[in-house]
């Protein structure tokens, strides 16, 4: 009774409020890294906030001054290096409905990243079983997704005007584009850009129409029958308002 006692405290989160350093490659020629601060951890993951978007179920490393009694390895190391993958992300929106920060949940995986995401870093991944025990780098599998998988949501063929922007490394806005979606539901839409983004690429998108700020990640992109190229995006932390 008192090892399931301690099991049960030591799987609790503990409001401890941690340096983190977050590092994150949106694609393989693009990485950022973010200092911020744990709201809550456990040995399987921790809570903390990040200025920058990220999406559910891609993969970050995190550098944590951690108690070593929290830690599941590396316990003589100063810091806790450890791969984890998002489970959520939530917006802290700001009165003008736009995204001033947001709140992120992660679980820890292990020492080492699964060696599908060397080959892509914008890959995602799902947990595919629970074994009551640290979950380990084999117990994720990446989840394939396309440009049309959110088509179970009515897409509206209607011009959305769309201030696009993408962030570099320093979270600096690098490229920016006036324009309109080709279509749009509440999980996504078709843009029409003359932009050149990978998938996995992370865009902020704004509309004067609807007052409101997003963040997109890149799914894919075409060309349409006019000649002009698209770019499909799905929307990472909340629905558009139809």
């Amino acid at each position: 009774m008192s090892e399931q006692r301690t099991w049960k405290r030591i799987r609790e989160r503990l409001e401890l409020q941690l340096p983190v350093r977050v590092r994150c490659r949106e694609t393989v020629d693009l990485e950022w890294t973010e200092i911020t601060r744990l709201t809550d951890v456990t040995p399987f993951g921790a809570g903390f906030t990040l200025k920058r978007p990220v999406e559910k179920g891609r993969l970050v490393h995190m550098t944590i001054p951690m108690p070593r009694q929290l830690r599941v390895f590396d316990h003589v190391e100063d810091q806790y290096r450890v791969w984890a993958v998002i489970r959520y992300i939530r917006p802290a929106t700001t009165a003008d409905n736009k995204s001033a920060s947001f709140e992120v949940g992660a679980a820890f995986i292990g020492k080492q990243p699964p060696r599908t995401y060397e080959e892509n870093p914008a890959k995602r991944y799902e947990v595919s079983a629970f074994t009551g025990q640290v979950t380990t780098v084999e117990e994720w599998v990446p989840v394939e997704m396309s440009a049309s998988d959110n088509r179970t949501h009515t897409r509206h063929n209607i011009p959305v005007d769309m201030l696009l922007q993408t962030l570099n490394e320093k979270g600096e806005v690098d490229f920016s584009e006036q324009t309109v979606t080709e279509n749009i539901s509440q999980k996504g839409a078709a843009i029409y850009t003359s932009l050149n983004l990978p998938p996995g690429r992370f865009v902020r998108l704004s509309s004067e129409q609807y007052k409101i700020t997003l963040y997109a990640a890149v799914r894919g992109s075409s060309m349409g029958a006019t000649g002009v190229p698209r770019l499909h995006v799905e929307f990472i932390d909340r629905e558009w308002p139809l």
